[in-house]
C-alpha cells in the first residue's frame, strides 16, 4: 500500500513538473511583450516609442509585459525570473524596470533593477500600482500601462536631470492628486481678499512693501503661474530603430506587487 502511494506521489510530481511553465523560454517582443493580447496596436506603438525615448535620454530600460496567467506561481518569482532571463537594463548599471500584468490572476508587479532602486523605491512602486488599479478593473490595460510608464519615465528623467522629448496621452480619469483642488482654491481666494483688505504699505492694503503685499503676490503667482504640469506631446518622434534588445541587467527582487 505504501509503495503504491509513493508511486502515485512520484507520478503526480512528474505530471506537475511536465506542466510547469518555463518562463525563461519566453522571448521579449520589444519593450512591450503583450503575451495576453490585451493592448491595441496604436497603444503598443506609443509605448514602444516612449520606452525608446526613455532609454535614449536616461539609459534606463523598461519592459512592459502581460501574461494570461501565472499558472499558480507567485508573481514575484515569475517577474524576477523573466527579468533576469531577459537582462532588462544595461549590464553593470542594472537600470531596468519590468511592469508585469497577469490578466487572468488580476495581479500586477513592478520589478526594479539594482540601479533604479534609489530612484524608484518600493513605496513609490506600490503607489504606481494602486493608481493603475481602477483602469485595470475596467479592462483598460493599455491606458493603465501608459499612465504608469509615463510616471516611471518622468521620475527617472527628473532624477537624471534630463528632459524627455516625447510623452503619452492621458486618457484615464485623473486621480485625486491630479484633480482640481476646489476647497484649496476657494480658501486661497478668501485669504487673498482678507490680505487685500488688511495689508499694509498702500491705500486700502494694496501696497507692495508690507508682508501682506508679499504674501498676496506669492498666492497670485502660485495660482496663476505655478504648479502647472507639462503633459508632453506625442508625435514627431523618430524612434531611431526602436527596440534593440535588453542589455544584461539584473534585479534582486526589489519593487512592489498588487492586485485589482
Amino acid at each position: 500500500m505504501k509503495k503504491c502511494l509513493r508511486l502515485g506521489l512520484l507520478l503526480g510530481w512528474g505530471v506537475c513538473a511536465a506542466w510547469a511553465v518555463d518562463w525563461k523560454s519566453l522571448r521579449p517582443e520589444g519593450y512591450v511583450s503583450d503575451f495576453a493580447h490585451v493592448v491595441d496596436p496604436a497603444t503598443r506603438d506609443r509605448l514602444e516609442a516612449y520606452c525608446t525615448a526613455v532609454e535614449q535620454s536616461t539609459g534606463a530600460q523598461m519592459a512592459l509585459v502581460t501574461l494570461p496567467s501565472l499558472e499558480g506561481e507567485p508573481i514575484e518569482d515569475v517577474a524576477n525570473t523573466i527579468f533576469r532571463a531577459w537582462g532588462v537594463g544595461q549590464k553593470g548599471a542594472n537600470e531596468g524596470i519590468m511592469m508585469l500584468l497577469a490578466v487572468g490572476d488580476r495581479r500586477s508587479r513592478l520589478e526594479v533593477g539594482y540601479g533604479l532602486e534609489p530612484i524608484l523605491p518600493d513605496g513609490m512602486d506600490g503607489s504606481i500600482l494602486r493608481q493603475m488599479a481602477p483602469a485595470l478593473r475596467q479592462q483598460q490595460y493599455g491606458e493603465a500601462m501608459m499612465a504608469a510608464a509615463q510616471t516611471i519615465g518622468e521620475t527617472i528623467a527628473h532624477a537624471k536631470n534630463v528632459s524627455l522629448t516625447v510623452g503619452l496621452p492621458r486618457t484615464m480619469r485623473p486621480t485625486t492628486s491630479n484633480s482640481i483642488p476646489w476647497p484649496l482654491i476657494l480658501g486661497g481666494i478668501c485669504m487673498l481678499f482678507w490680505l487685500l483688505r488688511s495689508g499694509s504699505g498702500g491705500p486700502r492694503g494694496y501696497g507692495g512693501g508690507g508682508p501682506g503685499g508679499l504674501l498676496t503676490g506669492l498666492l497670485l503667482g502660485s495660482m496663476l503661474g505655478g504648479g502647472g504640469r507639462s503633459s508632453g506631446g506625442f508625435g514627431g518622434f523618430d524612434s531611431g530603430g526602436g527596440f534593440g534588445g535588453f542589455g544584461g541587467g539584473d534585479s534582486g527582487g526589489g519593487g512592489a506587487s498588487g492586485g485589482w
